[in-house]
């Protein structure tokens, strides 16, 4: 009878941490995409005093240096003996190029864009991914992923509705902004793919360091530090923010993908340019002399929505349906009967 009551105690308490842990693991996603979402913001606020490079490179540098902190304080740096190999390093340099075309593309796409706008595009990033990965590495997309990606193309059509021609007929100011987030995108897919392989030998706060020093070292000679020391202090904050924003997001989902599992903190992390849109109008509300109102008609939010909604999908769409057993509410009421 001892033994049994200390095996149900075992169990309730594993059922516990377990569900604790999955509640853990939404609030950091949840943390993730509000980061994600509020970052475009600050960035374009920073902006007025210093150029994309430079923003990019101070959100790298506050990065690696943070990521170092933690990395000493753990003992856990990687041993960079295994990039001795030629294939490793090839795929480090991929990954580390890629994030930093990623975030200095998307900088100068927001000097252009809205923050919505710019996180809506981004989403593009998943498609590009996940089409490359069924080529690179021989995966099949499943119906989910292909009807995700659909309803995100369709959400992109329906959100440029006002300004879709403007996108291939002239180069104007908005154009440039939405092809300089989808070179973003494609540049976010090289770095994802890479690091898709490279996390087999590495932990990602490990591979992360690495590549935010490849960044940081490659992205200083371009750079313009002095430029820091004519913002403001709302300005400097800002910038300040942008580089914390970046050590948060980013650790808040690697800590979020050890509690949850990755497909449920990816849908979480979809939601991105919904709060992009919400803290946009919010900020415009209460400070109208900084930031402007983000003004779609009924299709610009429909299409928003159908972005988001596609996005999660493709993620976790074969979660909740799959065409031989159907939607995951019907699958339980069958095991139910």
């Amino acid at each position: 009878m001892g033994l049994f009551s200390f095996l149900k105690f075992y169990i309730i308490l594993s059922i516990m941490i377990k569900q604790q842990n999955v509640k853990l693991g939404f609030a950091l996603a949840m943390l993730t995409a509000v980061m994600w979402g509020i970052v475009p913001i600050a960035m374009k606020y920073a902006l007025v005093v210093v150029d994309p490079l430079t923003l990019a490179w101070s959100r790298l540098g506050m990065s690696a240096i943070g990521i170092t902190i933690w990395l000493a304080y753990k003992k856990q740096f990687p041993n960079l003996i295994m990039f001795k190999k030629r294939r490793r390093f090839i795929l480090l340099m991929i990954a580390g190029f890629g994030l930093l075309g990623n975030f200095a593309l998307f900088a100068s796409a927001v000097q252009y864009l809205s923050a919505t706008t710019a996180q809506v595009v981004g989403q593009t990033g998943i498609v590009i991914f996940m089409i490359a990965s069924a080529f690179i590495f021989k995966e099949r997309l499943r119906p989910t992923q292909i009807i995700g990606i659909l309803v995100l193309l369709t959400g992109l059509v329906l959100f440029f509705n006002k300004n879709i021609v403007d996108l291939f007929s002239n180069m104007s100011t908005y154009g440039i902004g939405v092809w300089l987030g989808l070179l973003a995108s494609v540049s976010w897919a090289s770095y994802a793919l890479a690091q898709k392989v490279l996390l087999r030998k590495l932990r990602a706060e490990q591979l992360l360091w690495l590549i935010y020093l490849i960044c940081t070292v490659f992205l200083w000679p371009l750079a313009s530090p002095s430029k820091i020391a004519h913002a403001d202090a709302t300005q400097l904050f800002a910038i300040i923010f942008c580089g914390l924003n970046t050590i948060i997001a980013y650790g808040a989902l690697v800590m979020a993908m050890e509690r949850w599992q990755a497909a449920q903190v990816s849908a979480i992390t979809t939601l991105t340019p919904l709060f992009s849109l919400i803290f946009s109008d919010l900020f415009a509300l209460i400070w109208p002399e900084k930031f402007a109102m983000q003004y779609l008609n009924i299709l610009g939010y429909i299409g928003a929505i159908s972005v988001v909604a596609g996005a999660m999908f493709a993620t976790i769409g074969h979660h909740i349906w799959q065409p031989r057993k159907g939607l995951l509410i019907n699958r339980k009421k069958e095991e139910n009967l």
